[in-house]
C-alpha cells in the first residue's frame, strides 16, 4: 500500500510539474487607432507592429478601454450611436497569477443607439454613457455586452434637459448630472444621486460648469468651475466639494485623468498649465508650467509615478508625479499648433505596457516611445490620418 500510494504521488508529482513546464509566460499589447476623417479603426499588433484587422464604424469615432482591457468602445457621435470591439485579450486572474488568453479582435454585434451621445464613463464593471441630445444617460454591465448579447439589459436615467452631461454608475446607485439654463452653456450646473430605482437622493451638489470626471483608487473626482467634487463611498455615495485654493491662477480643470497604482487625479488648467491633485493632502493642487500650450496627456498604468504630456511643439514629455517636475522630453513630431479648431487632427497618446504610442496624424504615423529609455524606438506606418488611440493587453501565463 505504501509502494502504490508513493506511486501514485510520483505520478501525480509528475503530471504537475508537466503542466508547470508547458505554462510559459506571455505579454500581448494592441493598439486600436480610430481614423480623423474616415470611419474605421484599425487594430494593430504591437509584438509585430502588423495590422490586425480594420473594423469600419458608421461614423468617426473617440475610443475608450477599460480595466478589463477585453474591448475597444466607439463613440459614434455623428452616427448617435456607440459600438464595440473585442480586443482579443483576456486575462483570468487566478489570484497569485492570471491566465491569458489571446485571440482575434473582432466586432461585438450589440450596439447602444441615442441621440448624440459623447461621455463614456466606466466604474466597478459598469458603464454608462450620456446622450447630449436627450439628456440621457443608458448604464449597462460591460460582462452582459461582452457577452455580446443583443438585447442588453440597459438601465436608462432621464434628466432634466438635452444638454452636454455625465453619468457615473456606483453599484445600484449612480451620480448624473443636471441642467439649469443660463443663456451661455449647455454644459450642467450640478448632479444629483439617484437610487436603483431612478429617485433622486436629496439635494443637487453644485458644480457650476461641471466637465471632466475620473476615479483614481476609491475616490471619483468631478471638475467644476469652483473646485471638485469628491464622491467616495462603497453603497450610497457621499459627495463633497473641494475648493480651488487661492493660490492657484483664474482657471478651473475641465479634463481629469486618475492615477493607477497611485491615488492622484492630473487635469488641465488653462492651455499651458496642468495640476496635480491628492485630495487627501492638505495641499491638494500643485501647478505646473509647461513649455507651450497642451495637446494631450496621458497616465502610465504600469509605472504609477509616470504620466505624459504631448506639447503643440511637437515634443512628448514625461511627468514625475511624485516630484512634480517633467523629468524627461524628446521631439516626436513637427509642430501641432493649437490655434483652429479644438477638433483638427492632433496628436494622441495611449500607453501599452513599456511602450508610449503617439499618433502624428498629418504624417500617417504612430510614433513608438520606449517608457524606460524614454527614446523613440520605431515608427508603424497607419494609412489615413490617425487620431484616436487606445491600447490593450497585459502579461499571463499559457498553458
Amino acid at each position: 500500500m505504501r509502494y502504490s500510494s508513493l506511486l501514485a504521488c510520483t505520478a501525480l508529482t509528475l503530471i504537475a510539474t508537466t503542466g508547470l513546464a508547458h505554462a510559459d509566460d506571455v505579454t500581448a499589447w494592441r493598439l486600436f487607432v480610430a481614423d480623423h476623417a474616415e470611419a474605421k479603426v484599425t487594430a494593430i499588433d504591437l509584438a509585430t507592429d502588423a495590422t490586425l484587422d480594420t473594423f469600419p464604424l458608421e461614423s468617426p469615432g473617440v475610443l475608450y478601454t477599460t480595466p478589463s482591457n477585453q474591448a475597444v468602445y466607439a463613440v459614434e457621435g455623428a452616427a448617435n450611436r456607440v459600438s464595440a470591439i473585442r480586443s482579443g485579450i483576456e486575462i483570468e486572474d487566478h489570484g497569485d497569477h492570471g491566465d491569458i488568453h489571446v485571440a482575434a479582435p473582432e466586432t461585438i454585434s450589440a450596439a447602444i443607439s441615442g441621440n448624440r451621445p459623447v461621455h463614456f464613463v466606466e466604474h466597478h464593471g459598469q458603464i454608462a454613457l450620456f446622450y447630449d441630445g436627450e439628456g440621457v444617460a443608458r448604464l449597462v454591465s460591460e460582462k452582459d455586452w461582452l457577452d455580446g448579447d443583443d438585447k442588453l439589459a440597459i438601465r436608462e436615467i432621464p434628466t432634466n434637459a438635452p444638454h452636454h452631461g455625465v453619468a457615473i454608475p456606483w453599484g445600484d446607485y449612480a451620480i448624473a448630472t443636471d441642467f439649469a439654463p443660463n443663456g451661455e452653456t449647455t454644459r450642467p450646473q450640478g448632479v444629483y444621486v439617484y437610487d436603483a430605482q431612478n429617485a433622486k437622493l436629496g439635494d443637487l451638489h453644485e458644480c457650476p460648469l461641471l466637465h471632466g470626471e475620473a476615479t483614481s483608487g476609491n475616490i471619483t473626482a468631478i471638475a467644476c468651475a469652483t473646485g471638485l467634487l469628491i464622491a467616495t463611498g462603497s453603497g450610497e455615495p457621499s459627495i463633497t466639494h473641494l475648493p480651488y485654493p487661492a493660490s492657484l491662477p483664474e482657471g478651473n480643470v475641465s479634463t481629469l485623468l486618475g492615477g493607477v497604482g497611485l491615488q492622484y487625479f492630473l487635469g488641465n488648467y488653462g492651455a499651458d498649465k496642468i495640476v496635480l491633485i491628492d485630495p487627501a493632502e492638505a495641499d491638494a493642487f500643485r501647478l505646473i508650467e509647461l513649455p507651450t500650450r497642451r495637446v494631450h496627456f496621458a497616465v502610465d498604468p504600469q509605472q504609477p509615478k509616470f504620466a505624459y504630456i504631448f506639447t503643440e511643439d511637437g515634443k512628448l514629455h514625461q511627468l514625475n508625479v511624485l516630484s512634480g517636475r517633467i523629468a524627461k522630453s524628446i521631439t516626436l513630431t513637427e509642430p501641432y499648433s493649437m490655434d483652429g479648431e479644438w477638433s483638427l487632427p492632433r496628436p494622441r497618446i495611449a500607453v501599452a505596457g513599456g511602450e508610449i504610442a503617439v499618433t502624428d496624424p498629418l504624417k500617417g504615423l504612430v510614433h513608438i516611445v520606449d517608457a524606460a529609455s524614454f527614446e523613440l524606438d520605431r515608427d508603424i506606418e497607419v494609412a489615413g490620418l490617425p487620431y484616436n488611440i487606445v491600447a490593450a493587453g497585459g502579461s499571463g501565463t499559457t498553458h
